[in-house]
């Protein structure tokens, strides 16, 4: 389950995509559109803005405003920014994690599987055009991951395991 920051971040991101004409937008217009305090929205801006995913200005005209185009932003990069992996288990979290039991775990391909359709799910242009909101879609690879090889996608179902 995803927390309110990861979810209210999302909506952050979409609320500046919709309203951007180029300026700041104030914190206060933000958090009222999007009824969530002040308060809790300035520690999600605090991440956004020091992972460069917006950029904020104080004084006068200050506020916030996003540091790319709308749709070089995915779903995914803004729940992992919130979030930590998104990943269902450790072994497919971080590719230098050692299972033990990678090599005989019945329950992996079932995870695989999932990860694999979370994951394009939370990076492909199609989710995002369905439900009507401004596109979220480029998918960025995490830097972290960069160099991990991707593991071999299987389409077996649970009870295929056996």
């Amino acid at each position: 389950m995803f927390s309110t920051k990861g979810r209210y971040a999302i909506r952050v991101i979409l609320d500046l995509a919709e309203h951007s004409d180029g300026n700041y937008i104030p914190l206060k217009e933000i958090a009222e559109r999007q009824g969530i305090s002040k308060k809790y929205l300035e520690i999600i801006m605090r991440e956004l803005s020091s992972s460069n995913l917006v950029e904020g200005a104080s004084g006068k005209g200050g506020g916030y405003k996003l540091k790319r185009k709308p749709e070089e932003y995915t779903v995914r990069e803004i729940l992992e920014l919130m979030e930590g992996t998104i990943a269902p288990v450790a072994c497919l979290a971080d590719c230098e994690y050692n299972c033990q039991r990678k090599e005989t775990c019945k329950t992996l391909p079932m995870w695989e599987e999932f990860w694999k359709i979370t994951e394009d799910f939370f990076s492909e242009q199609e989710n995002q055009r369905s439900y009507g909101e401004p596109p979220i879609t480029k998918r960025r690879d995490n830097p972290a991951k960069m160099n991990c090889p991707s593991p071999p996608w299987r389409t077996s179902r649970f009870m295929q395991i056996y």
